[in-house]
């Protein structure tokens, strides 16, 4: 029969990977309430997405039509872009092409000048960045955003079985 050399060091070996064990979890547990905590400083976007306030923003580079566009990207987790601030507005027209036209999540689905984002946050008739004498087409149910001399960027009602790029937007991810 073989003796432990030293059962008292295994013992103590024991002991100090519990303690070890112990001190991890409790350094990772504050980690997370201390990210927690400071949530802004710890918001994430996916790769190739650029972050603003809450949100990350993916301008597409391929052209399709709105519903298309909204169902692809249900399927990414996220949805046609709401602009709720011309801060916002500005950050995303700092992204994009001046010869191209944008999706926006904005429509009329109804025909009757009843204007909803995507995902229902309200309309504000304080947030509205309309290029002039837009919408002036009852037919045109959805909204782009484009660049127009010397208007600059703003929105514009277009019909939505027409292809246009288009802004997706999702919530960051917090750790």
């Amino acid at each position: 029969m073989v003796q432990e050399r030293h059962p008292q060091r295994k013992g103590v070996c024991w002991t100090l990977r519990l303690w070890s064990t112990a001190v991890i979890s409790m350094l990772l547990l504050s980690t997370c309430f201390i990210a927690s905590c400071m949530e802004k400083l710890w918001g994430c976007c996916p790769n190739h997405w650029k972050s603003f306030g809450s949100s990350c923003y993916l301008i597409s580079t391929k052209e399709n039509f709105w519903s298309i566009s909204e169902q692809n990207y249900i399927h990414m987790g996220a949805h046609l872009v709401v602009i709720n601030t011309e801060t916002e507005q500005n950050f995303i027209t700092q992204q994009l092409n001046e010869s191209l036209s944008y999706f926006l999540g904005l429509s009329d689905p109804q025909g009757n000048s009843k204007w909803q984002w995507i995902d229902n946050t309200p309309f504000s008739q304080n947030v509205r960045f309309w290029h002039p004498h837009e919408p002036n087409l009852p037919e045109e149910w959805c909204a782009s955003i484009v660049y127009w001399n010397p208007s600059k960027w703003g929105w514009n009602d277009v019909f939505c079985d027409s292809k246009h790029n288009s802004i997706c937007e999702t919530k960051k991810i917090y750790l």
